[in-house]
């Protein structure tokens, strides 16, 4: 792999359109690219781009599972799972920037005046002073002395296991490789010592890297002549719902969906799955019912890249149910669409990480004084709400919360 080639270079935002929405990492033995979501701003240092390089991995393995990680091959062709172990490569990789190689060490024995007695070994290879009472005492003592063994089994396989790292994504750390292992891959041997190893520490640390190297191995032995490496999915839409709901949320949103049944003549009634809102929030006794678009309109800002009438149709039957069944009065109820956008470069001239783009309506409630019959536009910014997705956050729920409240405030022609 061409390790010279600029870190950017390497990134690629994606416009979201037909064939070009794959978000992940795609690599050969000549180079690899990484693919952003729509809106995604990249930053200007290579220390940053490595750092949303593998924060993007982060978000990938947290919030897909191996059937949304399938990349779209042509018409008539059969689609191709991606299940790379990025996270076991990235562990590894890790491990080795902070401790080095794992390195065991071979335990012999040695005559000192210090250091903790192997008193069976003392009394057999020592000779003690006698006092006058008659007890003896030991001058010198045999210990332990603990050598570190760069030779040992689990120590070339962690080179092994380091260098291939490097080859297919080491380019995100530096350019050049470290060296190669005098070992050749035998999957079997490699695993079960590993798995020995692994059941048999105590350390936290060394668990994460055995395990990680097991499933580098048992991937690698798959497809032993794979050149081509891809992690990531063509459907980040459910990735963009995911994150919504992880940081806006509320856990029992199923409280909040509107349910159907068939009532029949014949037989028993059947209810049909309810409608299901990307997500509720809660904010200062208020409630905002939030559906996730990851849709191009933040990034073109062309009006046929936004939510069609039956996403809006559907927003009012939500906030309808809430009204009536949850008796939520008006005044504390929202109806918000949440779009993706670049916070830094947009066409909208909005500088923060929230912002409000308009409203839809229903022609025939054309004049509503109900708020949840109002859906708001809001774009978030994608780069924000990524590395901000850990646990629920206020400040984030605030600033949401102003964004849709914002078109109550100015209104719209």
């Amino acid at each position: 792999m061409n390790n010279t080639k600029n870190i950017k270079d390497r990134c690629h935002v994606n416009t979201n359109e037909a064939g070009d929405r794959f978000v992940g990492i795609k690599a050969d033995s000549e180079d690899a690219i990484v693919y952003f979501p729509v809106g995604y701003q990249l930053p200007e240092t290579d220390a940053e781009i490595r750092r949303d390089i593998k924060m993007l991995f982060s978000v990938l393995s947290e919030y897909t599972d191996k059937k949304d990680r399938v990349l779209q091959m042509k018409k008539f062709e059969i689609a191709q799972s991606v299940d790379f172990p990025i996270n076991a490569y990235l562990e590894i990789i890790n491990f080795y920037f902070s401790y080095g190689y794992y390195v065991e060490s071979d335990l012999d024995d040695m005559t000192s005046t210090r250091g903790k007695a192997d008193w069976q070994r003392t009394f057999k290879n020592q000779t003690p002073i006698i006092q006058q009472n008659g007890s003896l005492v030991y001058t010198k003592m045999t210990v332990k002395k603990s050598t570190p063994n760069e030779s040992k089994l689990i120590t070339q396989i962690h080179k092994y296991c380091v260098y291939e790292c490097f080859e297919k994504i080491g380019w995100l750390y530096v350019p050049n490789l470290p060296e190669q292992a005098d070992i050749v891959l035998n999957k079997n041997y490699f695993i079960s010592a590993l798995t020995d190893k692994l059941s048999n520490t105590f350390n936290d640390n060394h668990k994460r890297l055995f395990k990680a190297m097991i499933d580098m191995i048992q991937f690698m032995d798959e497809r032993p002549n794979e050149k081509h490496f891809f992690f990531g999915t063509d459907t980040f839409e459910y990735v963009w719902e995911k994150l919504i709901d992880k940081v806006f949320g509320i856990p029992n949103k199923r409280d909040y969906f509107p349910k159907t049944k068939w009532k029949m003549r014949y037989g028993r009634d059947k209810e049909k799955y309810p409608l299901e809102p990307d997500s509720i929030m809660i904010y200062e006794d208020k409630y905002y019912v939030l559906d996730a678009k990851y849709y191009r309109y933040g990034d073109t800002g062309i009006p046929n890249h936004l939510p069609d009438s039956s996403s809006i149709n559907k927003q009012i039957t939500y906030g309808e149910y809430i009204n009536r069944e949850k008796q939520i009065p008006n005044e504390k109820l929202f109806n918000a669409f949440i779009m993706p956008f670049n916070g830094v470069s947009n066409k909208f001239n909005i500088s923060e990480p929230f912002g409000n783009i308009g409203e839809a309506v229903g022609d025939w409630r054309e004049g509503s004084k109900l708020n949840y019959e109002r859906i708001q536009g809001i774009v978030v910014d994608i780069r924000y709400l990524m590395s901000n997705r850990f646990g629920k956050s206020i400040a984030s729920a605030k600033q949401l919360a102003s964004a849709i409240e914002e078109g109550f405030w100015i209104g719209y022609n």
